[in-house]
């Protein structure tokens, strides 16, 4: 009796494990965690990169993985998730201002803020609300930062489509054509994940390579 009651007990979920939140919550919690990494500060550390790539893998026809999941609900999640996210911290930014960030203690956000302002200044609007979306911490902190800034509403909501739709629907795409094509490629799935995580990265660590560079130069011209 304790034995069956043990094995019935439902397992923790791991908020940073890919597998285990599509596990526990299938389609939903892509959703769930695509809405507040995109739109909610609070949401800079979920894995959205990762889960993306792991749900198109898991939608492959006899995978091995933990669950299987079906395609078009994927997308669908995927694509309502990131894209009503987006909108959500668009709008908290365009009440709530800078001082949602300066309330902020965590130096990851205002390191990300930083990087979002770079893009902005760099690239315009349009291309920075796009090349955001490929970009860890800095995806959740442009959309509220663009509100804060008064980006026109029309010209966000466009390009945050757009950026929305290359991010979600490539990534889960990579993932199904890669286990439709390797076969048993789900067996290897935390060292895959580990690979998708360290690229996403790449070019956050870039840019913060090439902002140090520049802050070096400025100094020792003075």
């Amino acid at each position: 009796m304790a034995l069956s009651a043990l094995t019935a007990a439902p397992q923790a979920v791991n908020l940073l494990d890919a597998g285990s939140l599509l596990s526990a919550f299938g389609a939903l919690g892509i959703a769930v965690v695509m809405f507040a990494e995109t739109g909610l500060l609070v949401g800079f550390f979920l894995p959205g990169d990762s889960l993306l790539f792991t749900a198109g893998l898991l939608c492959v026809p006899g995978n091995h993985g933990p669950v299987h999941l079906s395609l078009p609900h994927v997308l669908a999640a995927a694509v309502a998730g990131a894209l009503l996210g987006a909108q959500a911290g668009y709008l908290i930014g365009r009440r709530g201002g800078r001082a949602l960030l300066s309330r902020s203690r965590n130096r990851k956000l205002h390191e990300g803020a930083e990087r979002a302002e770079e893009l902005l200044e760099r690239y315009g609007h349009a291309k920075a609300i796009v090349l955001a979306r490929f970009v860890p911490i800095v995806r959740t902190v442009l959309n509220p930062l663009a509100g804060a800034l008064n980006v026109p509403a029309s010209l966000f909501i466009l390009w945050q489509i757009l950026g929305g739709l290359l991010w979600t629907v490539l990534l889960v795409f990579a993932g199904y054509g890669l286990g439709s094509s390797v076969p048993n490629v789900d067996r290897y799935l935390l060292p895959l994940v580990a690979l998708v995580v360290l690229v996403s990265l790449t070019p956050l660590a870039l840019e913060m390579l090439r902002a140090r560079t520049r802050k070096t130069s400025n100094g020792g011209s003075q």
